[in-house]
């Protein structure tokens, strides 16, 4: 979707940091971290929720284990690390482009609201 903001980072027209990539998967930096390690895995394929995400099984597995994986790299997989996917507004996310948040490298606070 030209006009989606992850879309575009995906291929290569918005800069980004990235992390690592898979074959169907992206991850880079959250340009507004909330923790010592807070990194993005977007699919390659524009799905606007992890609802929508969860109709494609693979690519739901695929996105959580390059998430592991980063946790691993990143040096937090001992200690803990946090996966989190936004769905809908009143949820917090701002992007409609499924992405999950790999948090850790601190002593991440309860969620609740």
């Amino acid at each position: 979707m030209s006009d989606c903001l992850f879309c575009r980072i995906v291929a290569g027209e918005i800069p980004s940091t990235t992390v690592s990539v898979t074959d169907h998967t992206v991850a880079f930096l959250d340009i507004e971290p909330r923790a010592p390690v807070h990194v993005l895995v977007v699919p390659r394929e524009h799905l606007p929720n992890v609802a929508a995400l969860s109709a494609v099984p693979d690519l739901l597995a695929e996105v959580v284990a390059h998430a592991a994986a980063i946790a691993t790299a990143q040096g937090v997989a001992d200690e803990g690390w946090r996966l989190i996917f936004n769905t809908g507004a009143h949820a917090g996310q701002t992007v409609f482009h499924v992405h999950a948040h790999v948090l850790g490298g601190a002593q991440l606070g309860r969620l609740g609201v």
